[in-house]
């Protein structure tokens, strides 16, 4: 793999500066290589562990016109035309914290026979994803709940509102505070990066 980046506090600033224009800018130039690098350096480990070609994808937010991102990412899928529509993986950062997900979204026409297959196998996702994994329904809000705080009963729920609302979305990973020493450490990124992907497979296989 090549060498991955690390990520100090004012990666994390970027998300703190007013206005559009002002934030794209920093955004573009201090934060979006190191996706670029990220996503680059794990295609051939994702693709040898998804037992097929995986594409990075990074965040353009070329949709925006008025409003500051509050977020930004990197995601790899198996189509090298985009990942919304597919279950993915991501890499992104939050003013407060960097994430690493699997992630399925509204756009994803998945999502029902996932949640169907998801439910029937409750049981065995719960010994599969660690307690301190995230489990969250909205891929546009920061806050979670981590699964040792999730009972099967609300889990079940948030898989048959994936199920049911079309706007419902299922994302599940971990979480690193900003200040998280991990972060200036390439070494440990990579393999934070490997293991989490790797915890979260049984998901997406489920999803294909």
């Amino acid at each position: 793999m090549a060498s991955m980046p690390t990520f100090q506090s004012q990666d994390f600033d970027v998300f703190t500066i007013p206005g559009l224009e002002p934030r794209m800018k920093a955004l573009i130039e201090r934060v979006r290589p190191k996706l670029h690098q990220i996503g680059d350096s794990l295609v051939p480990w994702l693709s040898a562990a998804c037992g097929e070609p995986m594409f990075p994808h990074v965040a353009k937010h070329a949709r925006r016109s008025v409003h500051p991102p509050q977020d930004t990412w990197v995601a790899w899928s198996s189509s090298k035309r985009g990942y919304k529509a597919l279950p993915h993986f991501q890499l992104g950062l939050w003013s407060t914290h960097l994430f690493i997900q699997f992630a399925i979204i509204y756009e994803c026409d998945r999502k029902v026979a996932f949640a169907e297959h998801a439910i029937d196998q409750l049981a065995d996702i719960r010994k599969r994803i660690p307690d301190g994994y995230f489990w969250s329904g909205d891929h546009m809000d920061p806050s979670f709940t981590l699964g040792r705080d999730l009972s099967d009963e609300q889990l079940k729920a948030l898989l048959e509102r994936l199920r049911t609302v079309k706007k419902a979305e299922l994302l599940c990973g971990i979480e690193l505070k900003r200040d998280d020493a991990r972060l200036n450490d390439p070494k440990a990124l990579e393999g934070l990066l490997e293991s989490t992907f790797e915890t979260v497979m049984p998901l997406y296989r489920m999803a294909l």
